[in-house]
This record gives structure tokens, C-alpha cells and sequence, in this order.
């Protein structure tokens, strides 16, 4: 089975010749993170913004600098 927009549905078919069945998406605009079966967690994140300290759910997170960064160069990402 294959979900496409409601507009699409009959084009689909003939331009891409699937076989599957085509059926259009219904009723997913007010699906949010909290629907999510395996994937609901909202953790409370702060940022300090004198220090930059960043805590998860009241814990503080820290992590090393990067020793690289690649493509930074390249594409001026830095």
C-alpha cells in the first residue's frame, strides 16, 4: 500500500504505474509528537544564556569540542 495526497491519487497510478494499492492520507494535520508510539518523549531542555549550559530534564549535558570538521572549509560553514 502506498499513501499519497488526495490530489495525486489518480495520477499516480498512470504516471508511475504502481501496483500497489493507492490509498490518499486522511485526517494528519493535528498529528503531533505526543501520537508518536515509540518516539513521545518531550525532555524539558534549558540553555543558559550567560554560561551556555545546557540541561535535559534539570541534568546538566556536556560533550568534547570536535577535533574536526569536515566540509567546514569547503562549504564556509565556520
Amino acid at each position: 500500500m502506498a499513501f499519497v495526497s488526495k490530489a495525486s491519487v489518480e495520477h499516480v497510478t498512470e504516471n508511475y504505474g504502481l501496483s500497489k494499492n493507492i490509498t490518499a492520507v486522511e485526517n494528519c494535520r493535528n498529528i503531533g509528537k505526543a501520537d508518536m508510539k515509540l518516539n513521545d518523549y518531550l525532555p524539558n531542555i534549558d540553555v543558559d544564556p550567560e554560561t551556555y549550559k545546557v540541561t535535559i530534564d534539570g541534568k546538566v549535558i556536556t560533550c568534547e569540542p570536535a577535533s574536526k570538521l569536515p566540509l567546514a572549509q569547503l562549504y564556509q560553514l565556520f
